[in-house]
């Protein structure tokens, strides 16, 4: 049971954060974020394209014949059509690089707007990795939580030491 109605409202903001992401047409991860300030939400994003692009967020990555590759970094399996043949090939799927991160996404939103990031909170489905947390700090977020941490704490560990309070929230169920 959630003991205050601070930890209530966290909660929202997480589960928010993690409903939002489901927007995202990212295959790899989808992730989520939620800007809120004096109790009222002034910015969301998730993970994709800039505006106008394409939707696709990431390649295929066709495993090399006769590869040494680890079979785990090749996870998936398909059909493809490849010098009038079908065959068989393992491949993985790589983010491309014009993808925006839900952080970064719900700031540029927030630069549009007339609100300003000052003190306010971010809530986001997974740690930011480090160039968001230059930007999350640079915008004046005073307090970021998070349900799942990144592949790196790098992000977290910049924000902590530049003051910025960093929590880990364990979603509801």
């Amino acid at each position: 049971m959630l003991s205050t109605k601070q930890d209530r409202y966290n909660q929202l903001y997480i589960d928010l954060a993690h409903r939002i992401s489901e927007m995202s047409y990212a295959r790899r991860l989808k992730v989520g974020a939620v800007i809120v300030k004096d109790d009222r939400i002034i910015s969301f994003g998730w993970n994709g394209t800039p505006s106008g692009r394409d939707n696709n967020c990431e390649t295929m990555d066709l495993m090399p014949v006769n590869s040494n590759a680890n079979l785990t970094d090749y996870p998936f399996m398909g059909t493809f059509w490849i010098d009038g043949h079908s065959v068989e090939r393992r491949y993985r799927l790589v983010t491309k690089p014009e993808v925006l991160h839900a952080e970064s996404n719900a700031l540029m939103k927030l630069a549009k707007s007339t609100d300003s990031g000052q003190g306010a909170d971010l809530f986001m489905t997974h740690s930011p990795c480090m160039d968001c947390a230059k930007m999350i700090y640079q915008a004046g977020i005073r307090r970021v939580y998070f349900a799942n941490h990144y592949r790196s704490d790098t992000g977290t560990e910049f924000l902590r030491s530049s003051g910025v309070e960093v929590t880990k929230i364990v979603k509801s169920v």
